[in-house]
């Protein structure tokens, strides 16, 4: 009898997960494992929290799912407030585990504590089963190499379209039932990860909790109840309510849901309802997601440096008070504050408004973008390593636009928000 370890990191779910899949095929005992790391409640070089309460809700409520999905296979998930590399090698120990697998990651936190958990199993004889598990497009299964990933998305997207195959599901065995292990263990609250409780205005645009059963309820709602996909193109600029847009980033960030299972359903959408230009546009921004994630594996810790992948050399500003104006909605910019609020009182954005408060920062204010993007990892719900980098560096001109573009964020909000509706919801009426 052999005993697999599924180490959980941003690949929370049951459905479609290779480590869950592989394991239970090859084991006749599974665990799981999830690590709230304590680096990532810790303070950040410019002040901020790295996961700040938003996150950490939509955390807490993904982890306890997880841990209801996997004990209908009587499969524990052990979670701990620990360093990874702390307990990992306990219970490896505990439980005689010859295998551990986990989502293969690259960004450099990410390959730090990857590097100090195998440091920490040296004296271990355990079997270590690494796998791209975030990727609508693996990458075997795309034209390019790492190092040959196109500088400009448009001749990623043509290649990827015509010769790239998506992968089917993965999935675990309906009847596999192993014997149950006892599990102590319980999921933290936001008090022990040293929050207190909060309310998030009933207004806000993404009223979703954590977690693969909420993931699937939404793309259930938003392609077969409403079917709200068939607008997607038109409606993905909005910026008020919960369906201008998919809302799937957030469940996407931490592998509450799969890419392949959104696309598989769009695929059957197009097939039994409609297929449109909207159908294609969903499938177009996970595409853009994938690309981000290739950007980072070809680049490395680039897309953390100043310059960005282009190594170019811009004077910018690293005024704190400045920032503190931007992030309190104090910039005088109607449209600028409106967005930076409803992120301060509810850990959300839209597309639009990141792009502009981006751009803003950026290219009026002339503030460092790491920053920004320093501020977007603790604030957002959404977090992603790969989008958050690589959108900033975009919006910064040291990134994937050949454009360098720079948004006028008066005339967008004129074009976005002609009725100031948007703007009246999070500013004082007083400012019309």
């Amino acid at each position: 009898m052999s005993t697999g370890l599924i180490w959980f990191r941003n690949d929370l779910r049951v459905n479609d997960q290779k480590s869950l899949a592989e394991a239970t095929r090859k084991h006749d005992s599974v665990i799981g494992v999830y690590c709230f790391d304590p680096r990532q409640f810790s303070t950040d070089p410019y002040g901020f929290i790295k996961t700040g309460k938003f996150r950490t809700q939509f955390l807490i409520e993904t982890v306890e799912q997880l841990k209801l999905n996997l004990a209908k296979f009587n499969i524990p998930l052990f979670v701990y407030f620990n360093k990874p590399e702390d307990k990992l090698p306990e219970i490896i120990s505990a439980h005689n585990c010859t295998h551990i697998y986990c989502q293969k990651e690259w960004t450099s936190e990410e390959l730090k504590v990857t590097n100090a958990v195998k440091k920490a199993l040296t004296k271990n004889l355990v079997a270590w089963i690494e796998s791209y598990d975030q990727f609508l497009y693996q990458p075997d299964n795309i034209q390019f190499t790492i190092e040959k990933i196109p500088q400009v998305f448009t001749r990623f997207r043509k290649s990827v379209e015509k010769y790239a195959k998506v992968e089917d599901l993965a999935t675990i065995d309906p009847a596999y039932l192993q014997n149950p292990i006892e599990n102590k263990t319980k999921i933290l609250n936001l008090t022990d990860l040293g929050f207190t409780y909060f309310e998030t205005p009933s207004h806000t645009a993404f009223p979703f909790k954590g977690g693969e059963n909420s993931a699937l309820e939404r793309l259930n709602s938003y392609f077969w109840e409403t079917k709200k996909l068939a607008y997607y193109k038109k409606t993905r600029n909005g910026l008020l309510g919960t369906d201008y847009s998919s809302k799937f980033s957030a469940w996407l960030a931490n592998g509450s849901i799969s890419a392949k299972t959104i696309y598989i359903q769009v695929k059957k959408f197009e097939k039994e309802i409609k297929k449109n230009d909207s159908t294609y546009w969903l499938i177009f921004e996970l595409l853009w997601r994938d690309y981000f994630k290739y950007i980072s594996l070809k680049h490395g810790n680039s897309i953390f440096k100043i310059g960005g992948i282009l190594n170019k050399n811009y004077n910018w500003s690293t005024d704190m008070e400045v920032v503190q104006h931007w992030i309190h909605g104090n910039t005088g910019k109607p449209f600028v504050d409106a967005n930076m609020l409803e992120l301060q009182q509810t850990g959300w954005m839209s597309n639009r408004g990141r792009q502009n408060v981006g751009s803003y920062l950026a290219k009026d204010l002339l503030v460092d973008w790491r920053i920004g993007a320093a501020y977007f990892e603790s604030m957002l719900i959404d977090y992603d390593v790969h989008s958050n980098y690589g959108n900033w560096m975009y919006v910064a001109g040291i990134g994937n636009d050949p454009r360098d573009r720079k948004f006028n964020v008066d005339l967008q909000a004129e074009r976005y928000d002609t009725n100031k509706k948007f703007q009246r919801l999070w500013l004082q009426p007083t400012l019309f």
